[in-house]
C-alpha cells in the first residue's frame, strides 16, 4: 500500500508540471526554464542563420509571412514573433523552435500544389510554438528522469529512462494535439481542409521513388499512413469534405516557381534524378517561356547517362531557341561536344558562352578547355 502510494504521488508531480496554456496575448509571460529554451533556440538560429543554408528570397518570405497572419491572429504573433524561413535542402521537411523560427526546406515547398497545403504545415509547426510543446516535453523528460530515480528506491532494478521509452509516447501526443489544432486553424482561415491528406500523399511518393523509411519530419509523428488516415477521419467527422475552401493555388505557385526550380538544381546535385525530372517539369509547366525548363532537363539526361547525350543536346537546342543570351546552354553543349571530339564545334560553344558570361566564376576552367581544342 506504501509503494502504492508513493508511485501515485511520484505520477501526480511528474504530470502537473507539462500543463500549460497556449501563448497569447501582450500579457504571456515566458516560465524560467522555458526562457532558457528560447535563449537556446536563438543561439541555434544564429548559428543557423550563418551556415548559408537559408534560401534568400525576400518575396517569398513576405509571402509566407503573410500565410501565417491569415492562420494566427494578432493576439498570437504579441507573444510569440513568428518568422518563416526557408531552407536550401531537397528532402521534404518542416521544424519551429520554441522562439517561433519556422524552417521550411525547398523540398517541402516545391512538392505542394497550393497554399491550403502551405497553411496545413504552417498552423502545424505554429501549434507546436504556441501550445509550447518544446518545454512540456522538456519537462517530460526531466519528469521521467525524477520518476525513474524515484521508482528506483522504491522498485529496485527499474529505474533507468531508458526502461519508460517505450511506454512514454508523449511525443506522439504533442504531434496529435498540432495536427487537431493545425486543421482548426487551417478551417477557420477559410482554406479547403481537403487539402492536407493530399500534402502527405506526396510524401508517401517521395518514400516510395527512394525506397526510405519515413522521412525527419515524421521521426516522431504518427506513421504517415495513420497520419493520412487521422486526417481524413477528422475531416469526414467535422463534415468539411463537402466545404470547398480556398487553394490560391495560383498565388502560391507564383511565389514558390523560382524555388522549384532551385530546388530541382539541389535534386540534381544529389544524385536524385527522379525527384529532378519531377521539380523540373514543374518549372516547365509554370514558366513554359523560360530557356531555364529545358535547360534543366539537358542538365538531367547529361549527368544521367552518356547515352542520354542526343536528348540533353536538343534539350540545350531547345533553351538557345527560347533565350539566344542565356548562357548556361552553351557551356553544356560545348562539354558533350568535347567529349564526342568535335573539338571545332565544342570550342564554338564555349566561346558563345564566355561571351555572354564574361565574368563566369568558371571561366579558367572553360578556357583550358578551348585551349585544348585548338
Amino acid at each position: 500500500m506504501r509503494t502504492s502510494l508513493a508511485l501515485a504521488g511520484l505520477l501526480a508531480t511528474a504530470c502537473a508540471q507539462t500543463r500549460l496554456a497556449p501563448a497569447s496575448g501582450n500579457a504571456f509571460r515566458l516560465e524560467e526554464d522555458e526562457r532558457g529554451l528560447w535563449r537556446q533556440a536563438e543561439e541555434a538560429e544564429a548559428r543557423f542563420e550563418s551556415g548559408g543554408l537559408v534560401y534568400a528570397d525576400a518575396a517569398l518570405e513576405a509571402y509566407l509571412d503573410e500565410v501565417a497572419h491569415r492562420i494566427q491572429p494578432a493576439s498570437v504573433f504579441a507573444a510569440i514573433p513568428f518568422r518563416i524561413r526557408v531552407v536550401r535542402n531537397p528532402y521534404l521537411n518542416a521544424f519551429t523552435l520554441p522562439n517561433g523560427r519556422i524552417y521550411l526546406h525547398t523540398g517541402m515547398l516545391a512538392r505542394m500544389d497550393n497554399e491550403a497545403q502551405l497553411a496545413t504545415v504552417l498552423a502545424h509547426e505554429m501549434t507546436h510554438a504556441t501550445h509550447r510543446h518544446a518545454v512540456r516535453e522538456w519537462r517530460d523528460l526531466q519528469n521521467h528522469v525524477a520518476l525513474a530515480a524515484g521508482l528506483n528506491s522504491i522498485l529496485p532494478g527499474i529505474g533507468t529512462l531508458a526502461a519508460f521509452s517505450g511506454v512514454r509516447g508523449y511525443s506522439r501526443e504533442l504531434e496529435t494535439e498540432a495536427d487537431d489544432e493545425g486543421l482548426r486553424l487551417v478551417v477557420n482561415a477559410g482554406y479547403d481542409a481537403r487539402e492536407a491528406p493530399k500534402l502527405f500523399a506526396h510524401l508517401q511518393e517521395q518514400l516510395r521513388e527512394e525506397k526510405q523509411s519515413e522521412p525527419f519530419f515524421f521521426g516522431t509523428h504518427p506513421a504517415l499512413d495513420a497520419r493520412i488516415e487521422n486526417y481524413r477521419a477528422r475531416i469526414e467527422a467535422q463534415g468539411l469534405g463537402k466545404k470547398a475552401g480556398a487553394t490560391n493555388a495560383e498565388a502560391f505557385l507564383s511565389h514558390t516557381r523560382a524555388a522549384v526550380y532551385d530546388n530541382a538544381v539541389l535534386d540534381l546535385r544529389a544524385g536524385r534524378f527522379v525527384a529532378a525530372e519531377r521539380g523540373a517539369r514543374k518549372f516547365a509547366a509554370l514558366d513554359p517561356g523560360s530557356p531555364r525548363g529545358p535547360y534543366l532537363f539537358g542538365e538531367i539526361a547529361r549527368q544521367r547517362s552518356d547515352g542520354e547525350w542526343d536528348a540533353a543536346l536538343d534539350d540545350y537546342r531547345r533553351a538557345v531557341a527560347l533565350d539566344a543570351r542565356y548562357p548556361d546552354p552553351y557551356r553544356a553543349i560545348g562539354l558533350i561536344l568535347y567529349k564526342r571530339d568535335e573539338k571545332s564545334a565544342a570550342r564554338e560553344a564555349f566561346e558563345k558562352y564566355l561571351s555572354l558570361s564574361p565574368a563566369a566564376t568558371d571561366r579558367g576552367y572553360i578556357e583550358a578547355y578551348i585551349g585544348s581544342s585548338k
